[in-house]
């Protein structure tokens, strides 16, 4: 089997498998052999999150999910199939599925501690009233409800993607459609925005910061010293390249900051304040502009960026990250490009994304992804 000569990721929202499994498959398609560390999926960066490891999780979404859950690290989790064994009262969609007595279990049921979104499920209907049911008890499905909680208990979304492409001439409705429904039920039925306490994967900075680190493994695999340029190569403008450009800000900020204050710790400034107690207090406001974090109200996610940028202190990131888009997907040519580009109005990324144009914009834009790594190779003077 072929191997890699230059330094490769597979970044993928997808959520519903474990790496191991993907980097088998993109083995078997692409011929050359994939590395489990070579693969990000949606949810791999929670491997980070260790502050909620121990914590008892409620998963939701699609495939292995307590596998997948346990392999990241978790040690206590229910998935929302479980919680509805265990609470039958809860799921009333179904007529058939109807239970006429509850679970005698219920008492003693331990609390949820944290909701996590792995990607869409099946059946909408029942997670989303059995989380809800959680997020308006405080984790205790069985509790009347005397007074609404907030803020409710944490909830941390893996993969936003409102579409994505299939087989079928239109694109279908993504995990972020179900976080839209979830947003709208808890807006709708309490009068409060629902708050999410991490977002991950693609467009999210902590994936391509978690990405970040892995290359630089496989490159000194490959016996690569430093990598200079990234190329972020995707048939989404709103996640592929939103994300890409979104990290090369980064790196541009990070290296102005080292270049007028070596030694200078790198901060993020967030867009909602009431994360600032993640920062330290002993350092002045102007730290705060050193780079800047399109995304609001995550302060775990700063948490994991600092920890990252610690275990990796001693590594030269890349200098930048060049975004290309590919035709094969949501777009199918360079014009369709251009067409939504000028004319939209509106965004399909996440609420919580601030929008800007010039993150979805492209620095190249080819028909597929063999012209793409045709394009790096000319840039990079690969023979």
């Amino acid at each position: 089997q072929k191997k890699f000569k230059v330094p490769t990721l597979f970044v993928t929202n997808a959520g519903n498998s474990m790496r191991a499994r993907k980097a088998q498959q993109l083995s078997e398609w692409l011929g050359v052999e994939v590395l489990e560390d070579q693969v990000v999926m949606s949810h791999s960066p929670l491997k980070m999150f260790r502050q909620f490891h121990n914590k008892h999780i409620l998963v939701n979404g699609q495939g292995p999910l307590k596998e997948i859950a346990q392999n990241i690290g978790f040690s206590r989790v229910t998935t929302t199939e479980e919680l509805a064994y265990s609470f039958p009262n809860l799921d009333k969609m179904d007529h058939q599925r109807r239970k006429a007595a509850p679970c005698a279990f219920e008492k003693f049921f331990p609390r949820i501690e944290a909701v996590i979104l792995f990607g869409e499920p099946v059946r909408w209907e029942t997670p989303l009233q059995l989380i809800m049911d959680v997020l308006l008890t405080n984790g205790h499905p069985s509790d009347e409800l005397v007074d609404i909680p907030y803020p409710h208990i944490p909830v941390l979304a893996c993969n936003m993607d409102l579409l994505w492409m299939s087989e079928h001439k239109l694109p279908r409705l993504g995990h972020g459609c179900f976080m839209n429904a979830l947003e709208g039920l808890y807006q709708k039925i309490t009068g409060k925005e629902m708050k999410y306490t991490a977002l991950i994967g693609k467009p999210s900075e902590i994936t391509y910061h978690y990405a970040d680190f892995l290359l630089t493994q496989h490159a000194r695999l490959l016996g690569v010293d430093q990598i200079r340029t990234i190329y972020c190569i995707g048939d989404n403008p709103e996640t592929d390249i939103y994300g890409g450009n979104l990290y090369n800000r980064y790196l541009q900020r990070r290296k102005h900051s080292n270049g007028q204050k070596q030694g200078k710790k790198l901060r993020v400034a967030l867009t909602s304040s009431s994360d600032a107690s993640f920062l330290d207090d002993d350092n002045d406001d102007d730290e705060y502009e050193d780079t800047r974090m399109f995304l609001r109200g995550s302060g775990a996610n700063l948490r994991v960026i600092r920890s990252l940028e610690e275990d990796t202190s001693g590594v030269e990131k890349a200098h930048s990250c060049e975004s290309i888009l590919v035709c094969t997907g949501v777009f199918k040519t360079s014009t369709d490009f251009v067409s939504f580009a000028s004319n939209r109005l509106f965004s399909h990324n996440h609420r919580d994304f601030v929008i800007d144009p010039a993150l979805t914009t492209p620095n190249h834009v080819v028909p597929d992804v063999l012209e793409a790594v045709k394009l790096v190779f000319e840039k990079e003077g690969y023979s």
